[in-house]
């Protein structure tokens, strides 16, 4: 079939918007993550004199770093449309997120559409695959205190303990509140089949849009990060417990990415921008943690039922392009979620002022030492 001179423009167009987002993103990457890591040595004597001060300022440029993730899809039309409950009303209390994962374009969306959520974002903790640790941005996923996991079966209760230790070591000493988690443990193209003969096998309902969710790293969350009082009787019966500093996980927030006709975005096509502009629909439903309940066997059947809604929610969103309005509700309400241009501008522009901040610094330095 031959190719028109219309067809041919069009494809050099997209390769060469593609060739320039890529010189951009690389860029972009050279100047603001050293940027990051520099600031944070500097203030290392802040650290030891004010904690709290110090994680304050890490967070508002891990937000930044973020924010910069998010404009490589912004611009590129890639926008994302709210439903179900508003997460806003929750955003300075602590709450563990539960995602469905279908694409490595789901984290890229999360970092977007939680930008507009307060304080969310800079006091946030990811869980992760390990495989993301030896990326470009897994520096600043170390140093920020995101946890990674090794997936398999003879990784996975080792993992649990090192998970747990985690959150006693991280969590409210850098004042964290929301925590970001998959529970199907990996792609759901990957995860499809062995989830479904493993539904089969056990008199579960067949999921085609989701996996059965796994229970060991919701568990271990709970368990350390809710407060006595909030799951569970208080040991001492009715004594009464004084409230500590902090109130404990307070929410549990159900999330649901779907995609048009479920064409996940990935992070490539997120970079390079080769896709058509597409708007990536995003549900979210609360529970209160003391809803949640704490034993092993009650917990899995809560989650189990966490993603057959889930699966229910994007059949409904596949047929119709909507997601079906909440209990109560006679109409389901989207939010079309916003980014300001001129601040991811303003965001771009202080990291390459920072770049050549910093290069300045070291050839002064090393012009003085040579």
């Amino acid at each position: 079939m031959a190719v028109t001179l219309e067809q041919a423009q069009r494809v050099g167009y997209t390769c060469l918007k593609a060739l320039l987002r890529f010189a951009f993103m690389v860029a972009n990457n050279l100047v603001a993550i050293p940027s990051y890591v520099l600031y944070l040595i500097m203030l290392q004597p802040l650290r030891v004199l004010d904690s709290k001060s110090f994680w304050y300022i890490e967070g508002v440029l891990f937000k930044w770093l973020l924010a910069m993730v998010a404009s490589w899809g912004w611009w590129a039309g890639y926008t994302v449309v709210e439903w179900g409950d508003d997460v806003k009303a929750v955003s300075e209390d602590e709450a563990m997120v539960l995602v469905n994962h279908q694409a490595t374009g789901d984290v890229c969306t999360l970092m977007m559409c939680l930008q507009d959520k307060g304080t969310v974002v800079r006091q946030m903790m990811w869980l992760m695959d390990h495989i993301f640790k030896y990326t470009n941005f897994g520096i600043v996923s170390l140093i920020h205190g995101d946890f990674f996991i090794r997936q398999g079966r003879a990784h996975r209760d080792h993992q649990l303990v090192l998970l747990k230790e985690h959150l006693e070591k991280y969590y409210r000493s850098r004042n964290r509140k929301w925590i970001v988690l998959f529970p199907e443990g990996g792609f759901l193209r990957k995860r499809r089949e062995t989830s479904q003969a493993f539904a089969k096998k056990n008199n579960l309902p067949f999921l085609k849009h989701v996996t059965l969710p796994r229970l060991g790293a919701t568990q271990v969350i709970l368990k350390t990060l809710v407060a006595p009082q909030e799951n569970g009787t208080p040991a001492g019966g009715d004594a009464v417990i004084k409230e500590s500093k902090s109130k404990g996980l307070q929410w549990v927030i159900d999330t649901t990415i779907a995609y048009p006709k479920g064409e996940p975005i990935d992070i490539q096509t997120w970079i390079l921008g080769y896709r058509q502009p597409t708007v990536t629909h995003v549900h979210y439903r609360i529970f209160p943690v003391k809803d949640v309940p704490a034993e092993p066997e009650a917990l899995t059947h809560w989650l189990y039922q966490r993603f057959i809604e889930k699966e229910d929610l994007l059949t409904h969103f596949y047929e119709t392009g909507a997601f079906p309005p909440l209990q109560g509700q006679t109409k389901a309400v989207s939010r079309e979620m916003t980014l300001s241009n001129l601040w991811l501008v303003g965001i771009q522009s202080l990291a390459f002022l920072s770049g050549g901040m910093w290069y300045c610094i070291f050839q002064y330095f090393y012009h003085c030492l040579f």
